[in-house]
């Protein structure tokens, strides 16, 4: 599944500005934002903010890079078009920011 980014700025209300609009078939999918200092140990890290259609659901995983996510949201889109079950973050791997 080929995906396309968009970086955009994100009011979420914190620090945490840097986002990307994912894109899958020309159609936006989710949105991604880059952990800012506030979140410390997890600085850096990408935050899978909000996803939409095949992708809304409680799932809010991080991750240590922008690959790993779109690696993530790919497989997920995959999943869910043929039927399958949704993997929650623990079982991806990944861990959720505190706020």
């Amino acid at each position: 599944m080929s995906l396309t980014l968009q970086n955009v700025r994100v009011e979420t209300g914190g620090s945490d500005e840097e986002g990307c609009l994912v894109f899958a078939e020309g159609k936006l999918v989710a949105l991604i934002v880059r952990l800012s200092d506030e979140h410390e140990d997890m600085a850096g890290q990408w935050f899978f903010e909000a996803g939409f259609g095949r992708l809304d659901g409680p799932a809010h995983p991080s991750f240590s890079d922008i690959e790993a996510a779109q690696d993530w949201i790919a497989k997920r889109l995959v999943q869910v078009q043929q039927g399958g079950s949704h993997s929650t973050p623990r079982e991806a791997g990944q861990a959720t920011p505190s706020a």
